[in-house]
């Protein structure tokens, strides 16, 4: 396996971080990854040599205030800076590996991304994989936080809190949790703009996802307590074209990092297979 890591710039400037492990050889297609809110994708490594060894590549970047990009942590301008910023890094997908299918994958905050990338910008993608969309969580029933949010997302909207994510959600294993934990690439903050946008985005994603237009693999841990399965279900009920929804039985927030991720990770690589043998 290889691993590649480059800096790119951003529209508006800042500088970002990208990284990519690939097999030795040309690899059949290449999932473009969009990690979730806190994290980055030097958590993904596990995933990167799993794909790898079944001949896919995994390549993905820091989210604007996440990781080794630049921004402030957990902080969002607007909600096309992420659109721009997922664009940006598919046309460097299509240099690097020219000629090949891409597959977009986004987990958490993640998801909710791929799915607006799909459905606002319309992207040439072979398939579309999304894993703990947090599209409905407990920040639904916090009246008052969600009230604070679209008041002081206005008059304050760079100011940050804590996210409130609790890390024994993401996974059954403490040897994950402890590792999250101890990340110094890992933070809990988020703004009071951040949290008004994407208080808006999440009804448009729900109002618009009829009109998702690629083959669509949407899988959710049931015992999920982060992101609610639910919320996976309701995208997928909504969608008219080819949805493949999957729901482990016992698996929390981050399915990839359970002790069953073998599993996931196999249903992972066979839907990308039965994607490419359709021509």
């Amino acid at each position: 396996m290889k691993m590649r890591d480059w800096k790119w710039t951003s529209q508006d400037g800042l500088e970002m971080y990208a990284q990519s492990w690939e097999p030795e050889t040309k690899p059949k297609a290449v999932a473009c990854l969009v990690h979730g809110l806190g994290e980055h994708v030097g958590r993904y490594a596990h995933v990167g040599k799993v794909l790898a060894d079944a001949g896919f590549a995994l390549a993905g970047f820091d989210l604007r205030g996440h990781g080794k990009s630049g921004g402030p942590r957990g902080h969002l301008p607007s909600f096309d800076a992420y659109m721009d910023d997922i664009g940006a890094f598919q046309k460097q997908i299509d240099e690097r590996f020219s000629d090949i299918p891409c597959f977009l994958y986004g987990h958490s905050l993640g998801g909710i991304l791929v799915f607006n990338y799909v459905l606002r910008r319309k992207p040439d993608f072979k398939g579309v994989i999304s894993t703990g969309a947090g599209l409905r969580t407990s920040l639904e029933e916090q009246k008052v936080k969600v009230t604070m949010a679209r008041v002081l997302g206005t008059l304050m909207p760079n100011m940050a809190i804590p996210s409130g994510l609790d890390p024994t959600t993401l996974s059954r294993s403490p040897e994950v949790v402890d590792a999250y934990v101890n990340d110094p690439l890992v933070h809990d903050k988020m703004t009071f703009g951040f949290g008004k946008i994407m208080l808006s985005v999440i009804p448009w994603t729900f109002e618009h996802a009829h009109e998702f237009s690629l083959p669509l693999l949407i899988m959710h841990g049931k015992d999920d307590k982060l992101g609610y399965p639910r919320g996976s279900e309701e995208f997928a009920g909504l969608v008219k074209q080819d949805c493949t929804l999957k729901l482990w039985d016992g698996l929390y927030h981050e399915i990839h990092n359970e002790p069953e991720q073998g599993e996931v990770l196999d249903f992972m690589v066979n839907w990308m297979n039965s994607q490419l043998r359709n021509k």
